[in-house]
């Protein structure tokens, strides 16, 4: 992780943990520090916050090394630390979590994150009140389906999805949750009743969207890494492969097409998600931007594993470019319109944005 940019001795708490927090952002996830970094103060630091509370999360349930029923009890306990109505203190979260922390010198990321959990809380704690009630429920419901799942699995050792409902149901608890979280805190202000109902009625999708296309791209790492299987037993059935063997050599091209079968799967959310920024409120420094680059770095991802998706399964993985994602950003930071959003997807589904653009 970088160094802060100025020393957390040198600056009063709330602004010390808050400076940390956008420094940790940069670690565990580029693609929403992006977002964060297009966005403008105060929502920024709502949405900064708001990721790093699901980050922590998210962050033991990944955890091989912690056994299920401990996974369980650690999230259970720190969505209690979430709830401002129980006495379970951010002391006890620590206390429970310290002994599967790894030693400080081999602490990834997102470790870090876990780690400072406290830092983070503290963050959250000193926004203002209808900032805290938008982000809370929706992280406590992404904390809840958490450990469903890994209470469902436990005898697994992993998480095994079945079918497609449960691929959307695991979908919208790791994903379409932060959708409301996003459409919770922009329409805290006046916001026309049927712009409200469209963002509402299209954030699970925006969400499901992401997810389903991170599940496509590192279906080798989510299997190596974590012994998780997110593509569906029923499509791998279909196949001729068994969930336990996705990362055999010999299996490789069809599991390629179960892949395959998934980023198809995740175009039918495109329509919902273009939608839902064609109407999202540029209020408290939210930016059409911030949102619109995650989502047309999807839509060059899906084409990426649509050509190749036999790279998902082989460990070479799927990704765009630098290149294109530099001329995303840079397409979008020079301020395109809402109108301007159907021909960007259409030419990134097409070709690398760089090459249609010249660059």
């Amino acid at each position: 992780m970088s160094g802060l940019s100025r020393n957390r001795e040198e600056l009063p708490a709330d602004e010390a943990d808050l400076e940390w927090c956008h420094d940790a952002v940069q670690g565990v996830s580029r693609t929403f520090a992006l977002t964060i970094e297009v966005l403008d103060e105060p929502m920024s630091t709502y949405i900064c916050v708001g990721y790093l509370l699901c980050r922590v999360a998210d962050t033991i349930e990944d955890a091989s090394h912690i056994p299920p029923d401990e996974q369980a009890q650690l999230l259970r306990c720190y969505n209690r630390v979430l709830d401002p109505d129980d006495e379970t203190t951010i002391a006890d979260f620590e206390a429970a979590v310290e002994e599967w922390l790894p030693p400080e010198p081999e602490r990834n990321e997102d470790w870090t994150v876990v780690a400072e959990t406290r830092t983070v809380v503290h963050s959250f704690r000193a926004q203002p009140d209808g900032v805290r009630e938008a982000v809370r429920p929706p992280v406590r419901e992404l904390v809840h389906g958490m450990v469903i799942f890994v209470e469902r699995y436990a005898d697994e050792g992993g998480l095994r999805l079945k079918d497609r409902e449960e691929l959307e149901e695991y979908c919208y608890y790791a994903a379409g949750t932060v959708g409301h979280l996003i459409t919770n805190l922009v329409t805290r202000g006046d916001v026309a009743d049927e712009t409200e109902r469209t963002l509402y009625g299209t954030a699970e999708s925006f969400g499901l969207l992401l997810q389903l296309v991170n599940i496509a791209k590192d279906v080798y790492d989510d299997f190596r890494e974590e012994n998780n299987v997110y593509l569906p037993a029923a499509w791998l059935r279909e196949a001729g492969v068994d969930q336990e063997a996705v990362d055999d050599p010999e299996n490789h091209e069809r599991v390629a097409t179960v892949v395959h079968r998934t980023t198809d799967h995740a175009r039918g959310f495109l329509d919902d998600a273009q939608r839902y920024l064609e109407v999202v409120p540029e209020t408290d420094g939210n930016r059409l931007a911030a949102w619109a680059i995650p989502f047309l770095l999807a839509v060059g991802t899906l084409r990426e594993l649509s050509s190749r998706p036999e790279d998902a399964v082989t460990g070479d993985g799927v990704k765009i470019s630098r290149q294109e994602v530099a001329a995303i950003v840079t397409a979008m930071a020079g301020e395109r319109d809402r109108d301007a959003l159907a021909d960007l997807r259409r030419t990134i589904a097409e070709e690398p944005f760089h090459r249609a653009e010249g660059i």
